[in-house]
């Protein structure tokens, strides 16, 4: 049986090392009345303090337009972690923690803030005897940016690149725009103020255990690499479902819709993360550029091949886990004839020697009847001999399942016999689950990630130029809806797994969704 760490020291192992070597700083969030910081961020910095993670000596400044105090901002945080840390209030730590919260009321596009928070940033560092290392988090929308980084520019608030004896880094949150060129434009105003080893760009999936330990998964069990190619495996299929419909989003969703939303960065990830090739170390810049080839590898998908290669569409109404919920386009904000889709399935290849010819079908939607989301790589069925001679029974492939949200682990699906005196098979599942295994909850997503921007580890996050790969790739989609898309979308039933279309989309190859 294998050894299982004691609770009181998972969330530390492996980490406390790195965490005793991080410089004493100051998390600057723009945003910081916002949503994002109440219910993500703030209880992300609370639990790293809580498993010791944190430097010892640092602040957290909240800059947002409602005119708050400090004492406004520190009561608002306290609902946000009761209401979403997983770990409860400590009332002896939650002393020291709020002490180090701060809020400064200020507009972005008013050019006296940047002056007015480059003094209160001081203040506050020389109060707590802080070096000025400063990681900007940018929790706005995309629109405010450029802004946001000349304001910092203009008030001196940004240092150069190391070697320096401080350090200006800044967070940037999807999403980085909506088709290549805006993307490019928003990448361009950035990187007129902060350098690209300064720069980065979020995505907090790839912050997940399941995702984290999919290169451990590939490269430290040599049972996997081997046959990791197109010789073994028949294809590979990335699940993300949403059970909740469009809730308070119609001016974002309603401009972005699940193609934007949902593939250009999280599901690009994903599949970059199952494809890539070995790196040779696990160098930040190694690892990237390992992801980088695949997205140079995708086979477009261009004009008339949107008509057999992608299938998109919108919920009507339904019953969405005991829930009613109205169709897409009679949603409060959605246009009555928008062809915004909240569903999109596309069946896609990684054209490179190891993949050649091995199908990816990627599906994503919302009002679906789960949240989930899975990478399931299937192999191919066995030689029709033997277990497998009667074609009226074939056997069920083997099948490899990364289940990344909501119950974290993976499973095996082999065949086994069953007991008895009959040579009959059955297949089972070998089910590994991190709640089970390792008897505590997974940090969440948000926190690895802040603490890799605060040691500088850019291993997680997204390059330019990887930005800007999968918005090319991505743009081109759209623009093959634009001159074949029809003006009426399919529709699916609200809490069902999407259109028939989407069925066909896979069924032509003589395959199947997976139930996930």
């Amino acid at each position: 049986m294998p050894t299982v760490l004691p609770k009181e020291n998972l969330s530390v192992v492996n980490e406390t090392a790195k965490a005793s070597a991080l410089p004493p700083g100051t998390l600057v969030i723009f945003g910081g009345s916002g949503d994002l910081t109440r219910r993500k961020l703030l209880p992300a910095v609370y639990n790293l303090l809580l498993d010791g993670l944190l430097p010892h000596d640092f602040a957290v400044v909240g800059i947002g337009r409602k005119p708050w105090s400090d004492e406004d901002f520190r009561k608002v945080g306290r609902e946000g972690v009761e209401k979403y840390s997983r770990q409860a209030i400590q009332e002896d730590k939650w002393g020291n923690f709020e002490n180090r919260l701060f809020y400064f009321c200020g507009a972005i596009d008013d050019s006296q803030t940047f002056h007015g928070l480059r003094s209160r940033l001081e203040e506050i560092e020389k109060n707590l005897n802080l070096p000025g290392n400063r990681i900007y988090y940018l929790a706005i929308p995309p629109t405010s940016f450029a802004p946001s980084c000349e304001g910092l520019q203009q008030a001196g608030l940004v240092y150069p690149p190391l070697p320096s004896e401080r350090f200006s880094r800044v967070i940037v949150e999807k999403p980085i725009g909506h088709d290549l060129e805006s993307a490019k434009a928003i990448n361009a105003s950035i990187g007129q103020v902060f350098d690209e080893s300064q720069i980065y760009r979020i995505d907090h999936y790839l912050g997940k255990e399941t995702v984290q330990n999919i290169m451990v998964l590939r490269f430290a069990n040599s049972i996997f690499e081997p046959i990791w190619n197109h010789k073994f495996i028949d294809h590979v299929q990335i699940t993300v479902s949403e059970a909740v419909g469009l809730g308070t989003r119609a001016t974002y969703y309603e401009e972005a819709g699940a193609l934007r939303d949902m593939v250009q960065n999280h599901i690009l990830q994903l599949l970059c993360l199952i494809a890539m090739e070995p790196p040779y170390s696990l160098d930040p810049n190694v690892v990237r550029n390992a992801r980088m080839e695949v997205l140079r590898s995708l086979r477009p998908i261009r004009g008339k091949d949107v008509e057999s290669l992608t299938v998109r569409a919108q919920y009507s109404h339904g019953t969405v886990q005991g829930e009613k919920v109205p169709g897409y386009r009679r949603e409060e904000g959605v246009l009555p004839d928008s062809t915004t889709e909240t569903y999109v399935a596309l069946k896609l290849f990684v054209e490179n020697w190891r993949w050649s010819g091995v199908p990816f079908y990627l599906r994503t939607g919302k009002a679906m009847p789960a949240r989930a989301s899975e990478i399931a790589v299937q192999f191919k069925d066995i030689p029709e001999i033997l277990f497998n001679a009667n074609p009226a029974a074939r056997q069920a492939p083997n099948v490899l399942t990364l289940r990344i949200q909501p119950h974290e682990g993976m499973s095996l699906r082999i065949s086994s016999k069953i007991p008895g005196s009959r040579a009959q098979t059955h297949p089972v599942e070998m089910n590994f689950n991190y709640g089970d295994a390792f008897s505590a909850p997974s940090p969440e997503a948000y926190e690895r990630l802040l603490l890799d921007v605060m040691g500088g580890d850019t291993s997680l996050f997204m390059r330019r130029d990887a930005v800007e790969a999968s918005w090319a790739w991505i743009t081109d989609i759209l623009e093959g809806w634009k001159t074949h898309g029809s003006k009426w979308l399919p529709e699916y039933p609200a809490g069902t797994w999407g259109p028939v279309e989407a069925d066909r989309l896979i069924e032509s190859d003589g395959r199947k969704w997976r139930s996930v």
